[in-house]
């Protein structure tokens, strides 16, 4: 179960999360090298015994690996290639199945899923996962070009602004080479929090996952983030409760990250993002014993978790049929979830209203009501993270902190490594660029308290464990399967290869030097060179030797050396009668500065020794986002080939910035790569509040205001704001932000700073200055009085015993909802009632509790017609004292309505005669200036009269009015926070947009201008 806890302050960042975090590796052509290649450019580190070793490398963006019962390695790259190694000591390949049209190959989508039939390969069938590029039921390809490595975004609609819509696919490849389409699911926004893990658990069931495709940018519940732009229609996943083109908004929205508590929302068709499915892997359906499979929608069947972002890697535990999830997290935290039994029911973990063991900051600012229902269901209604680890904190060792983003996970099921591994969780984290075991514990569960540092210097995307019971990693960023050896007290030696010269003209005599290879042991070690580049080892044994080669070429050469015990291998590679090209970059220049949406051209060229000029098709582009909230790390957005060509710069949290990278190919493989960094154009954001320290949220950060933060110019940035709010004695209704804007919408940063305004009115405290009755008094000077006169500084007490009451009378019947108590230190009631009556003779309890903990009590309840309203005390929280408090406040829907500078409506010298007129005036909190909004009948209320326009003509005054129930007393709000009048729908104004004591109030043409925004009680 989680905690329930309050809103907090954090740094302004839009923490995208995504499972991607550095750049793809350089475009260029790298022989594929054989088993067990020691890696010389990074020092591995492992615990003592083992060794990491290179079992492929070469390969363009793996996500995943498979292994076959027969040796066979299955090997996913991103792109929607599948490749096969017949053993692991084929250093060469075959393209197995060509997925590229159908996947959509961008930013963190692609093929990320792969996984074999538990028969194979007997039963030949090989299950994928990826992110389709088509709508869900559309035709393919909607944004790429088939048979191509890399798929655009174009803009618009633009990658993070209405964002390329896309869908995802689970489908099975038969022997025969052909795809059968399963599931065609996962609606899916922006280009991040796509699918994950496809696997087949112990049940034989094939189980899947999915992200929540919303934004990472903001707070997305399905809003409008770019309105000057729907290339992307709104809604365009058709959440709930509005069709596709209309825009979501709190507190019903159900889009954006809210898909990830779609179960919870049964009257619209159930989507599959952010969850994890069960399904038969004969048919796509739900497997038999799912926690739904009574439901008539057939998604809901197929579910058996919800509430998760991205969960990116899942796997199962030996022996049993708990499922272990990796969801990457958003702002705080990442997670480590596990379920004991996925067929006992639907387990909720809560995302987007939580975020790991919390509440989550920014939806729960939003008030939306998925959330908030959910917080009202308390702590049990949502599972708990195994472990959670915040991205400002260590793991089990000195790894970066900062970015985070759990990216693999695997059980040792026992084999060669020492015992205290079995029923070890090793999990990665790609950004952190590091692998730890959390070890088992006694009761043979892993164990949180026991994180070790397992193995770093690279960002992985999948960990499994594969033949011998080993532990193998998918090195995205270097194109690498990496396995880890245990080698018990004998440490392998390490082979490393100096070449000289390296390239040259034909003939080309080489000498190369294995004398820097070593033993960590001292043992004596042997040389075994492969020369030509044919696989087989034994052309030399001396540990220096020379070769010429006559013939044009690149060559692999190799070196093994062993110690008797085990050995190594490593390679160079040999051009022959071959230079690398030399790139240069034309332009952007480095001055370059951008904003969200601009078009930045860019061109370049390339010249080589033996081909001259290049040609435009040996040149590829390569647009990186470095992201450094604290050390930096990096995004690949996209690909392209040519001489020239343009991006449209995409939005990003700050602190970021862009490299534009130009790779040049020559013929024979060599490349040379040029990079350009460009700099964002940023602006600083505040949102305020009046009265100031009102809670606020802007972008990811919340807390009291005012907030400031820093963004890219053109970013879409969220703010939010509570619409009611106690502050001391007073309880305050939200009325509108100053930029016009509904409690919680999107803004698009401008080019010079800003603030931005939640305007508040203060509620009619119904029981200021009214008669107040108590059970006791304390001394002289606490009488029941001191808690109504409005003063903080004066209170009420009782006499020191148990059985006490507070009353306050009303003077008239009203309408209320709402107790504001204000105790004094610890002189609280930890058992209470509030009652109310209409005739003080008999009483309604309409709110109590038994665990009061002092402070200020606010305590809403469901509206009801009072005149006398107590507090009945049956317990005092410190025995020998008595009950005290400041203030008692009662309240329902009547208070100030505040306008421009501040200022409250005001009808002119309290006067209650028709046709007085209203104006502005300093708020006093009189009854003249107390306004209660209807929602019954569009109506605002003072003095028992309706704020009128006795006609439809421009600049017609605004007065008080006998309530008639003409259309000229109906006022209707707009999203501007501007009143339009039914009858000439012409907005309630402040004559000249001034702000100063006795300016009038007319209906004027509605034009967005703060003489017209209101913030109603």
């Amino acid at each position: 179960m989680r905690p329930s806890t309050g809103v907090g302050l954090g740094g302004f960042v839009r923490k995208s999360a995504q499972w991607l975090r550095r750049a793809l590796p350089a475009l260029c052509v790298v022989l594929l090298l054989p088993l067990a290649v020691i890696a010389p450019a990074r020092a591995a580190v492992t615990p003592s015994g083992f060794s990491e070793q290179v079992v492929f490398s070469g390969l363009n963006s793996p996500t995943n690996v498979a292994f076959s019962p027969d040796g066979r390695v299955f090997v996913a790259e991103k792109s929607g290639l599948i490749k096969v190694f017949d053993s692991l000591d084929d250093p060469t390949p075959s393209v197995y199945a060509d997925l590229r049209t159908e996947v959509y190959n961008y930013w963190d989508r692609g093929l990320l899923g792969i996984a074999l039939h538990p028969n194979f390969p007997a039963d030949p069938r090989i299950y994928v996962l990826y992110t389709h590029d088509g709508l869900i039921g559309g035709t393919t390809p909607k944004w790429g070009t088939p048979d191509t490595d890399a798929d655009p975004c174009p803009s618009p609609p633009g990658p993070t602004a209405d964002g390329c819509q896309a869908s995802a696919r689970l489908s099975v490849l038969n022997a025969n080479g052909a795809e059968q389409v399963l599931v065609e699911d996962w609606c899916q926004v922006f280009p991040s929090h796509s699918i994950g893990s496809i696997e087949f658990g112990p049940d034989g069931m094939l189980y899947a996952g999915g992200g929540d495709g919303g934004s990472f940018n903001y707070v997305d519940y399905g809003q409008d983030g770019y309105p000057a732009s729907d290339a992307t229609p709104d809604n365009p996943c058709g959440d709930g409760p509005a069709p596709v083109g209309a825009t979501l908004t709190p507190p019903t929205a159900e889009g954006g990250a809210l898909r990830a508590q779609d179960l919870r929302t049964p009257n619209d068709p159930t989507t599959l993002d952010g969850s994890i499915i069960r399904i038969d892997p004969d048919t796509g359906q739900a497997a038999p014993g799912n926690p739904l499979t009574s439901s008539a929608d057939l998604n809901a069947r197929r579910i058996v978790a919800e509430g998760l972002r991205n969960p990116m890697r899942f796997t199962f535990r030996p022996g049993t049929n708990e499922l272990w999830i990796g969801d990457v997290g958003y702002s705080t935290w990442e997670e480590i979830d596990r379920i004991p039994d996925p067929k006992a029911a639907v387990t909720n973990f809560g995302w987007p209203c939580y975020e790991g063991p919390a509440q989550q900051p920014g939806y729960a600012s939003a008030k939306l009501n998925i959330c908030q229902n959910l917080y009202a269901a308390g702590s049990s209604a949502v599972a708990t993270p195994y472990y959670a680890y915040k991205h400002t904190d260590q793991v089990g060792g000195t790894c970066s902190t900062g970015s985070s983003s759990i990216s693999g996970m695997s059980f040792y099921k026992g084999g060669n490594y020492p015992a205290q591994y079995d029923g070890a969780l090793f999990f990665t984290d790609y950004s952190r660029k590091c692998t730890w075991a959390m070890m088992p514990g006694s009761n043979g569960l892993p164990d949180p308290s026991d994180i070790q540092l397992f193995a770093s210097g690279y960002g992985a995307t999948r960990l499994q464990t594969g033949p011998g019971g080993d532990l193998f990693a998918v090195d995205y960023d270097n194109g690498r399967i990496l396995r880890y050896v245990y080698n018990g007290t004998n440490n392998p030696p390490t082979a490393i290869i100096h070449a000289d010269p390296a390239s040259g003209p034909t003939p080309l005599t080489v000498t190369f030097d294995g004398t820097a290879s070593n033993d960590a042991d001292g043992d004596p070690i042997t040389y075994s060179w492969d020369l030509n580049g044919d696989g087989v080892y034994g052309d030399s044994t001396a540990a220096t030797v020379q070769h010429t080669y006559t013939t044009s070429g690149s060559v692999t050469v190799r070196l093994r050396v062993s110690d008797g015990k085990t050995s190594t291998t490593t390679s160079t590679q040999i051009n022959v009668a071959n230079t690398a090209p030399t790139a240069t970059i034309t332009s952007p220049g480095p001055a370059t500065t951008w904003k969200v949406g601009d078009t930045i051209n860019f061109s370049g060229t390339a010249t080589d020794p033996e081909q001259g000029t290049l040609p435009a098709s040996a040149l590829t582009w390569t647009l990186i986002m470095h992201h450094c909230p604290s050390d930096c790390h990096t995004h690949t957005i996209t690909s392209m080939t040519g001489a020239s060509g343009s991006f449209v710069a995409p939005d990003h949290e700050y602190p970021s910035y862009l490299e534009l990278k130009l790779t040049a190919t020559d013929s024979g493989g060599l490349t040379d790569s040029k990079s350009v960094l460009l700099n964002p154009q940023t602006v600083k954001l505040t949102a305020g509040s009046w009265p100031a320290g009102m809670p606020v949220a802007l972008g990811n950060t919340s807390g009291k205001s005012p907030l400031t933060g820093t963004t890219i110019v053109g970013s879409s940035v969220s703010v939010a704001a509570d619409p009611l709010e106690p502050v001391a004695n007073q309880v305050y209704r939200f009325g509108a932000w100053t930029d016009g804007g509904a409690r919680d919408h999107n803004l698009v940063a401008p080019t010079q700073p800003a603030s931005y305004t939640a305007m508040y009115a203060a509620k009619r405290n119904l029981a200021r200055g009214r008669t107040a009755l108590a059970s006791s008094t304390y001394v002289a000077g606490r009488e029941a009085a001191k808690a109504v006169d409005g003063s903080m500084s004066t209170a009420w007490s009782s006499a020191r015993t148990d059985s006490q009451w507070y009353q306050v009378d009303l003077g008239s019947v009203q309408l209320v909802n709402r107790v504001l108590m204000n105790w004094l230190s610890t002189a609280y009631a930890k058992s209470y009632q509030l009652q109310v009556s209409g005739s003080g003779r008999t009483w309604k309890t309409v709110a109590s509790t038994v665990s009061g903990d002092g402070g200020t009590d606010d305590v809403t309840f469901s509206p009801i017609y009072a005149r006398y309203v107590r507090m009945v005390a049956t317990k005092r929280a410190v025995a020998g004292s008595y009950y005290s408090f400041w203030e008692f406040g009662v309240f329902g829907d009547t208070g100030s309505s505040v306008g421009i500078g501040g200022k409250c409506i005001d009808v002119y010298q309290a006067l209650s005669t028709d046709g007085t007129p209203t104006t502005l005036y300093t708020c006093k909190g009189s009854e003249n200036q107390q306004w209660t909004p209807s929602t019954d009948d569009g109506t605002v209320r003072s003095m028992g009269k309706c704020l009128s326009a006795r006609d439809t003509a421009l600049k017609t005054p605004a007065v008080l009015w006998t309530c008639d129930g003409s259309p000229g007393q109906r006022w209707i709000p707009q999203t501007s926070g501007a009143l339009a009048n039914a009858a000439s729908g012409l907005c309630l104004d402040a004559a000249g947009a001034s702000s100063a004591n006795g300016t009038k109030l007319i209906i004027y043409t509605c034009n967005g201008g703060l003489n017209q925004r209101w913030a109603l009680p």
